[in-house]
């Protein structure tokens, strides 16, 4: 079937046997369908990407409207309800809501174009967690509820009343903060203009039964949704308006008295007996939360999706293991493989572009630097390859593997090699500038900054060299290198096979502090506020002060960590020989999910325009949403 745009563009519809969009679809040939994210009675939410940003990766959520209501009465409704939300929505901008993008319709269906939305639902928090949600939790999430719900009552020239407050309508995004979903039964309020009795069963107050809801309807709800949260008790499957039959606190005794009283008062049967205004809730829960000590602990716990709950974007499977990290360059996403390809992928849609055989594995991660790509290979070479097409446009020759990953400064190529020598190579012609040899095979990614390259080799060396080759100084571990450094604030940062994490003055090469693993450690430390992380054979993940080498935290995994973590937003990615990414809330450890594959993972994650690229042993390349 053939779709017309609102910008008179066209594209193809293709439906699957239940009804809904295919993935690939391609709607006025802007939006191309991925998958089903939601599924609602009057049609299906899909997360989709905008082709009018070509070079970037850009999501969107497509709601889809189908309007088979027999009784046009009925048919006219929904419309101008789903109307009414692309209407409101347009004229709104709040943090925690989401914005609009576009609207258009076909025939019996109606598109709207909404802000992508990482996360979950709270009801479906709900069904995946056991036992009863933090209280301190449900308190944060409500005082930013009541934000969002004092932003919609003061809308000028008319309040907004949501009017369909339930947990179904909540999403906790990947920084586990709300966001208020569905405005299509949304309305402006006008003193004594009554309506059809519209909400969800459980949570609407009695006056909304009889089409006489005001900006104290969302109250009701507000504190129906927060006790539901609190008990696991669903309002639906209740009496009509008993809450007074059920106290949070028969049902769970965890909750404290204060806020119980205040989810009570919102519930009250007479809307004259509840709080005035959504601000009065708020500071009611806020006082609740000094006077308990729950306040200064309201820093949002995000909820743990584990592996089942977490689909990729798309996988792309290569013919042998992936044990180097990826790069993205241009809209493409370039992997080597031990199948001794490099191959590129688009980053978007993981369909693949071209690939480049060299005659060794590749566990060298790519740099990229005007239309060229670089890399080593265990053929003893360094290739350069054209990022559009996958030619070569040189090679350079060393004595041995080339397991290093290339370093691009100041026209310059740095890469190390097994045959013991640090090159430096013109990135124009593929010639060598200089070698140094440093007795040992260099297997970490040298790090360029202020005119010095700081890298380590596999006798345990330590060397900071000038853009001639020159030695600056030199720094003696116990045992070997292979970590990749990172110097920050005139410090270096580096991991050795002898246990230690290492932090040496980058000017002069003196010690200033060593912390202790429990096992050797080839991971590659970064920096990031002020922490430094990284992890160990021992299995650990570690968040270090980066000033006093103090340990903030450490979180378990179920083998070594050999590939490096990255960090991205507030959440730290990283991989384990056990087969499983781990995402972590950087500044607590705590774990927000993990994706399994089915094999270890012993590269270094990218993140890149909210994307996840890793790769795994199993042969595959996958891209998660961040």
């Amino acid at each position: 079937m053939e779709t017309k745009h609102i910008d008179g563009s066209v594209g193809i519809e293709k439906r699957t046997t239940t009804g809904q969009l295919a993935s690939g679809t391609n709607l006025g040939n802007r939006y191309v369908v991925q998958e089903v994210i939601g599924v609602g009675g009057m049609g299906s939410v899909y997360r989709a990407r905008d082709l009018h940003f070509p070079n970037v990766v850009k999501l969107v959520a497509v709601k889809e409207m189908i309007n088979q209501a027999p009784d046009p009465l009925v048919r006219q409704t929904i419309v101008q309800n789903f109307e009414r939300e692309a209407n409101i929505l347009a004229t709104l901008s709040h943090p925690s809501i989401p914005r609009i993008y576009d609207y258009f319709t076909l025939e019996n269906r109606s598109y709207l174009v909404l802000e992508f939305i990482n996360g979950k639902d709270l009801e479906t928090v709900l069904a995946q967690s056991e036992g009863f949600l933090p209280e301190e939790q449900v308190l944060a999430w409500g005082i930013e509820l009541c934000d969002v719900i004092a932003f919609l009552h003061g809308h000028k020239p008319d309040p907004i009343i949501f009017r369909d407050m339930k947990p179904s309508n909540v999403m906790i995004n990947q920084h586990n903060h709300i966001i208020l979903v569905d405005f299509g039964i949304a309305k402006s309020f006008q003193v004594g203009q009554k309506g059809t009795m519209i909400g969800t069963e459980g949570y609407s107050p009695p006056e909304q039964y009889r089409g006489e809801a005001n900006t104290q309807a969302d109250i009701y709800a507000l504190g129906a949704t927060m006790h539901h949260l609190l008990t696991r008790r669903d309002p639906r499957l209740e009496a009509p308006f008993s809450f007074a039959e059920r106290p949070v606190r028969k049902i769970n005794p965890n909750v404290s008295i204060e806020i119980e009283a205040v989810i009570n008062t919102a519930l009250q049967y007479n809307a004259s007996d509840r709080f005035k205004r959504i601000e009065d809730f708020k500071s009611a829960l806020m006082s609740a939360g000094k006077k308990t000590g729950m306040l200064q602990h309201v820093a949002p716990v995000a909820p743990v999706i584990q592996a089942g709950g977490i689909k990729p974007i798309w996988t792309f499977q290569c013919e042998d293991e992936i044990r180097g990290s990826s790069m993205v360059y241009n809209g493409a996403v370039y992997t080597g493989c031990y199948d001794n390809n490099l191959y590129a992928l688009n980053a978007a849609t993981g369909e693949f572009i071209w690939k480049y055989a060299a005659e060794g594995g590749i566990v060298s991660r790519p740099a990229a630097y005007e239309d060229i790509v670089y890399f080593g290979s265990e053929d003893h070479r360094v290739h350069a390859v054209s990022a559009r097409s996958g030619k070569v446009a040189w090679m350079y020759y060393t004595d041995d593997r080339v397991r290093s990953s290339p370093r691009v400064a100041e026209g310059h190529l740095f890469i190390g090699s097994d045959d013991k020598f640090l090159h430096a190579i013109n990135l124009t012609t593929g010639r060598r500038a200089w070698t140094f040899d440093t007795g040992a095979e260099i297997r970490g990614t040298p790090f360029v900054i202020n005119d010095l390259v700081f890298f380590g080799n596999e006798a345990g060396d330590f060397f900071a060299l000038n853009f001639h080759g020159q030695i600056k100084w030199r720094y003696k571990a116990k045992r070997n290198i292979t970590s990749s450094p990172w110097v920050q604030d005139n410090v270096a940062y580096f991991n050795s096979m002898d246990g230690y994490m290492y932090a040496l003055d980058a000017r002069t090469g003196f010690l200033l502090w060593r912390f202790r693993m429990d096992k050797p450690s080839i991971v590659s430390p970064i920096v990031n506020d002020g922490i430094i992380f990284t992890g160990s054979a021992d299995g650990y993940i570690y968040a270090v002060e980066a000033k006093s080498a103090k340990e903030i935290w450490r979180y378990k995994t179920e083998h070594q960590v050999n590939g490096s973590p990255v960090i991205y937003r507030d959440a730290l990615y990283c991989g384990s020989v056990d087969g499983n990414l781990y995402c972590l809330e950087y500044r607590t450890g705590r774990l927000r999910w993990k994706f399994a594959t089915k094999g270890p993972i012993t590269a270094a994650p990218l993140a890149y325009d909210d994307i996840i690229y890793v790769g795994s042993h199993d042969h595959y390349i996958y891209a998660l949403l961040a």
